[in-house]
């Protein structure tokens, strides 16, 4: 029965070890500018091209950040989802996933909330402005995606956010 012991607390043990990644988000964490959900930055287009995925992140602002433990738009964040919305509005065949971020303070499930409460905020804004709610979605990750991971407010302030990713397309 001790060898079984043995033998199951090893297994154990590997497992757990697999699953660790303690550099899952590389140097300093994920960036926006090469995270794009698995497409490289040249597949973007040209950022001076009005109707391109690059133009909206870079030119309008994809991102909007929010204050701590806050969900409610600043009125820098509505400016910038004014925009957005114009953009949207004259990009008919163009989706929308509003992901909803937060910092690594507390819990993962507080923050998974509150995430989805700052995604929730951009799409009804978006939606007052008249982008049509069938072509927006939204997804919390808390603060499972940072952009900065260290424990001090400049890192935080940047993990405060929603950010408006577009596909453009059929299927979009």
């Amino acid at each position: 029965m001790t060898r079984l012991a043995t033998i199951l607390m090893l297994c154990g043990a590997m497992a757990l070890a697999a699953c660790n990644n303690p550099d899952r988000y590389g140097k300093g964490g994920v960036s926006d500018d090469s995270y794009q959900g698995g497409i490289g930055q040249s597949a973007l287009g040209d950022p001076n091209d009005p109707n391109s995925p690059a133009y909206f992140a870079q030119t309008i602002g994809d991102t909007v950040r929010f204050a701590v433990d806050q969900a409610v738009l600043t009125p820098e964040a509505r400016a910038v989802l004014t925009q957005q919305a114009q953009w949207l509005n004259n990009h008919p065949n163009v989706t929308a996933v509003i992901e909803g971020h937060a910092d690594e303070q507390g819990t993962r499930e507080y923050n998974l909330a509150l995430g989805a409460r700052r995604a929730s905020a951009v799409q009804q804004f978006l939606i007052s402005q008249g982008v049509l709610a069938s072509r927006l979605r939204t997804v919390s990750y808390g603060k499972e995606r940072p952009l900065a991971v260290c424990s001090d407010e400049a890192c935080y302030a940047q993990n405060r956010r929603a950010k408006t990713a577009i596909a453009i397309g059929a299927g979009a």
